[in-house]
This record gives C-alpha cells, sequence and structure tokens, in this order.
C-alpha cells in the first residue's frame, strides 16, 4: 500500500489573527479537502492545529495505521514534530501533544516533511478560505 500524503497548513492574519488551517490528503487519485476557521490564534498554533485537523480526518476514514507523509511549509512545526528542535513556547505544548497522541494511536509510521510555501498552495487555498468565510458577512 503506498503512503498516504498529507499537506497542512495554518496561518493567522496579523499573527495572532483570525487563523484558519487547511488540509488536502492524497490518497493515490482520490484528494480530501479540510479548512476550518479556528478563531484568533498564532500562525504556529495554526499549523499544528492543521496537523491534528488532517490527522483525525484521515482516522475518520479508515486510513489508520496506514503510513502517512504530512508536507507542510512551516519548517519550526515539521522539525518539532519530527524531535529535532524543542519546543520552547509553552502555548505549543498542547497543540505538540495533540498531535503526538493521534500519531502513536493511529499512525505510528509517520514522517514530517518541510516544503517550500509553493509546493503547498491548496493547503494554503483552503486556510484563506476558511477565514475570509468566517469574515465574511451573512
Amino acid at each position: 500500500m503506498t503512503r498516504l500524503v498529507i499537506y497542512t497548513d495554518g496561518g493567522a492574519r496579523n499573527n495572532p489573527g483570525p487563523a484558519g488551517a487547511g488540509a488536502v490528503i492524497i490518497d493515490g487519485a482520490k484528494k480530501i479537502e479540510i479548512k476550518k476557521f479556528l478563531g484568533n490564534q498564532t500562525n504556529n498554533w495554526a499549523e499544528y492545529e492543521a496537523v491534528a485537523l488532517a490527522l483525525a480526518e484521515a482516522k475518520k476514514r479508515g486510513f489508520a495505521k496506514r503510513a502517512i507523509e504530512v508536507r507542510l511549509d512551516s519548517q519550526l512545526v515539521a522539525e518539532q514534530l519530527s524531535n529535532h528542535y524543542q519546543i520552547k513556547e509553552e502555548t505549543l505544548w498542547p497543540q505538540y501533544m495533540k498531535v503526538h497522541n493521534l500519531l502513536v494511536a493511529n499512525f505510528p509510521d509517520a514522517v514530517f516533511n518541510y516544503v517550500p510555501r509553493e509546493q503547498n498552495k491548496e493547503a494554503d487555498r483552503l486556510v484563506n478560505e476558511a477565514i475570509d468565510e468566517a469574515n465574511s458577512p451573512r
């Protein structure tokens, strides 16, 4: 079985500010898009939340126990989740633990890779859609 590829992105306008998370799960020819408005948060918090949302969705769709590769344009979060960088910002610890717990229980064969922003445009689009939709008059 091929490795499941997941692109994630999180962002906050004015950091902190209105934030959103986006993810694209790719399983062969099948593509699943996820987006969520996160309220007022920081960029890094939103990056973690995007990974958590994607993992929860992958679990819900029956992808648990599959080998996964998460591609994200936050080098900090990619390196922290790969256990190469320490987590110094205390507000990120609960986010790290949320992702860690999803991984241990469901995705023991997971790798995190930093990709340039240009390779993460679909997830970035979903972040902006989530923020724009939450802030548009109804």
